[in-house]
């Protein structure tokens, strides 16, 4: 039995903010931040919308995808470094909202690549028999741990969420192959000031902008090769690259060291900036719906974020 994607579905805040739109407020410039990262529009929670409303809403897209109900679920795994609260898991605030009573819910924090590493522990779940059908989510409010006063971070991140619907089925198509990585020693590169935990205090995003490019360049194409040998496919036989949308220099970079084609990378960061554990499944969702993403792809997936943690995962759609 294979973990095979039945459906996906993301949700986005309503207010959507354009560089010229920031720049009012943070001194930058549209040329500045496009320059750099590619990104020109984000879009920014408001104080009724939260990481839990927006994973509800696009786990119920990818259910009605899916064709499925929320009772057919016993397995939410959500993946996000803006929780709700501190505990309990925001999974079980959605497993309430959609009304999937009674059916295992937790969350997994590993930033960037929160999504690869919940997409791994349900795909787990299912092989041992543990689960049938699970919604895999990633989603965010990063707005809201932004330092405002920091152009060079402030700029490049948005909120929103995505997900998917993995079920266990006999076939071809399915979850193929997936390898995650971490290495603690790089912390201070990437990491918030505070917050959760013990420190008693409200802590901001930090980020050291040029190593951790050096580091993803690296990393993320080192895991893509790992992860095609592992499947026993070839850089050839894939159809689309999913990657974390943090920077368009990262994907553009990563593509070249590997001599892929720019045509096969999908690439949504100019419209939704980086929305951390969101922005796998929210560039996926927007690839299916708009038909590039069809039935039989083989697709690899990859992300890199704080920790630092990263990984890649090869799926026949």
């Amino acid at each position: 039995m294979r973990a095979v994607i039945k459906g996906t579905g993301s949700a986005l805040p309503r207010t959507r903010v354009s560089n010229a739109e920031l720049a009012k407020r943070v001194d930058t410039s549209d040329e500045w931040i496009v320059e750099r990262t590619g990104i020109k529009f984000r879009h920014i929670a408001e104080h009724d919308e939260t990481t839990s409303s927006l994973a509800t809403q696009a786990a119920q897209r990818a259910l009605d995808a899916a064709g499925m109900a929320a009772c057919d679920i016993d397995l939410i795994v959500l993946a996000t470094a803006t929780p709700d609260q501190t505990f309990p898991a925001t999974a079980t605030t959605v497993q309430e909202n959609l009304g999937c009573n009674g059916c295992v819910a937790f969350d997994v924090a590993a930033v960037c690549s929160g999504f690869l590493y919940a997409l791994s522990v349900a795909e787990s779940m299912i092989r041992a028999g543990s689960a049938r059908n699970a919604i895999v989510i990633g989603a965010e409010t990063f707005s809201r741990i932004l330092d405002w006063e920091d152009r060079t971070t402030c700029v490049l991140f948005g909120d929103g969420a995505g997900a998917i619907i993995l079920s266990a089925e006999a076939g071809e198509k399915g979850v193929l192959a997936t390898r995650l990585h971490a290495d603690g020693a790089h912390n201070q590169l990437l990491y918030v000031d505070g917050g959760a935990g013990t420190t008693g205090t409200v802590g901001k995003l930090r980020m050291k902008g040029p190593e951790v490019f050096r580091h993803a360049v690296v990393n993320l194409s080192s895991v893509l090769k790992e992860v095609l040998a592992e499947s026993g496919e070839s850089i050839d036989d894939v159809d689309w690259v999913v990657p974390h949308q943090a920077n368009e220099r990262i994907l553009d970079a990563t593509a070249r060291k590997l001599k892929l084609s720019p045509d096969k990378v999908i690439k949504t960061v100019d419209q939704h900036a980086n929305t951390s554990a969101a922005s796998v499944p929210l560039a996926l969702d927007t690839a299916v719906r708009d038909g590039r993403v069809k039935s039989g792809d083989l697709l690899v997936l990859e992300a890199m974020g704080g920790g630092f943690t990263w990984g890649a995962s090869v799926i026949r759609y």
